[in-house]
């Protein structure tokens, strides 16, 4: 029998609680693959555990092969599980999707297999602490991401990159180097990157992706509908030079023509001077608001825009994520813009 480490006694005492025996009761079989991989013992039942260094998605998803691969090896009765602090949704749907069970030190758990069964759900974060978690989709890390994304399939060099989103080579590398440990990535012989599950690491964005971040005006200018407003605006923003690119609603219409809508935004590289919104007739308040403004927090946001039928819009990428924070119907505006140009093959 293995020597139990001292560093992963939470896990010994997560089991024991979940299948009701004393911590004491629950034995190491031996320890597997990583230095994360644990084959326990506890109540006639056998587990092969993997704790990820992280709870993000892409991490949770490496692991959770792990458990499953080597529950595998250890007899078809064996249980394969991942353990983290906390078990956000994204996380959960990884493990269901591997068909591997979990539960998080916080006392959640989802524990389904022969002779077992244990859901506990609803219990919060234990493990929220203040200050700034890092984070690999932060405005100007997910640059990487977005470039990544933008040009599927292909694998592409740090340097290219750092070229196509102004970061220096050596940020670029950071970053590509934290999304490689958590799994988002593929690095082949040359160095040349691309990342692992599309979708997946699309999904990690979104989840932590915050519209609100933005500096968001609100306003009215008066228009019969939201595609006649977002023409009308486009028109001035050409006419006055202006940098900018559709988002959102206006930006879905463009590109699939799915669900009318009244709320038009727009991207602005530039603030609108007080004689430019007279021009528009632009009255700034938000009850009844129908145009939203936008000074972004990364200049990102406009990688990848073109014109859709006479309007410039930001890419479809960007347009999904900002329809999580709008009114209407942007939920399903959104599905028809996954559906129709961001679904990917993917690796792994």
């Amino acid at each position: 029998m293995a020597q139990r480490p001292k560093e992963k006694s939470r896990i010994f005492e997560g089991i024991a609680s979940l299948v009701g025996v004393p911590a004491s009761a629950v034995t190491m079989l031996r320890a597997f693959g990583s230095d994360s991989g644990l084959s326990l013992a506890a109540a006639g039942h056998r587990f092969c555990v993997e704790e990820p260094g992280s709870s993000g998605v892409g991490p949770i998803a490496g692991s959770a092969e792990k458990a499953k691969a080597a529950a595998k090896s250890a007899g078809k009765r064996a249980i394969p599980i991942v353990v983290v602090p906390f078990m956000g949704e994204l996380g959960k749907r990884a493990c269901e999707e591997a068909g591997v069970s979990w539960f998080d030190l916080s006392g959640n758990a989802h524990i389904v297999a022969t002779g077992l069964r244990i859901i506990v759900d609803g219990r919060p974060n234990r493990f929220l602490h203040p200050g700034r978690p890092a984070n690999l989709f932060a405005p100007k890390s997910s640059r990487v991401v977005r470039w990544l994304l933008m040009n599927p399939g292909k694998a592409v060099t740090q340097r290219e990159i750092a070229q196509s989103t102004g970061m220096t080579e050596g940020f670029v590398s950071r970053i590509a180097s934290r999304l490689e440990q958590d799994s988002y990535l593929l690095r082949d012989k040359n160095g040349a990157i691309q990342l692992k599950n599309p979708e997946l690491a699309m999904n990690a964005w979104r989840e932590s992706y915050q519209f609100a971040k933005h500096n968001v005006i609100e306003g009215h200018v008066a228009a019969r509908s939201g595609d006649a407003l977002a023409s009308f605006v486009s028109a001035q923003f050409a006419e006055e030079r202006l940098a900018y690119a559709a988002t959102g609603l206006a930006a879905a219409w463009q590109y699939s023509k799915f669900a009318a809508f009244r709320v038009a935004t727009f991207f602005l590289k530039e603030p609108l001077t007080e004689a430019t919104k007279e021009k528009f007739g632009l009255r700034e308040e938000s009850r009844g608001a129908n145009l939203w403004l936008v000074e972004p927090n990364d200049e990102g946001v406009f990688l990848g825009v073109r014109e859709q039928n006479g309007v410039v819009c930001v890419h479809p990428l960007q347009a999904y994520l900002d329809l999580k924070a709008h009114p209407e119907r942007a939920t399903e505006a959104a599905e028809r813009l996954r559906t129709e140009y961001l679904t990917w093959n993917h690796n792994g």
